[in-house]
């Protein structure tokens, strides 16, 4: 049996942490930054970790994660 393909747009902006919950990293940080408080920016700038509905789905697209 051939090893399984991990889906690459999965692998790159998903990281399984060591208790198995999935890490990303938050959206609205690329652009248009003037307009945002420096307290909103700060707070984007933290991962976040996926609901466990969610990352069972993102689990699915890393096999090897």
């Amino acid at each position: 049996m051939p090893k399984m393909k991990t889906k690459r747009s999965a692998a790159k902006r998903y990281r399984i942490t060591g208790s198995g919950k999935v890490r990303y990293k938050k959206q609205n940080l690329r652009h248009i930054l003037t307009k945002k408080n420096s307290k909103r920016k700060r707070r984007l700038r933290q991962p976040a970790i996926l609901s466990s509905v969610e990352a069972d789905r993102a689990k699915k697209l890393l096999p090897y994660g």
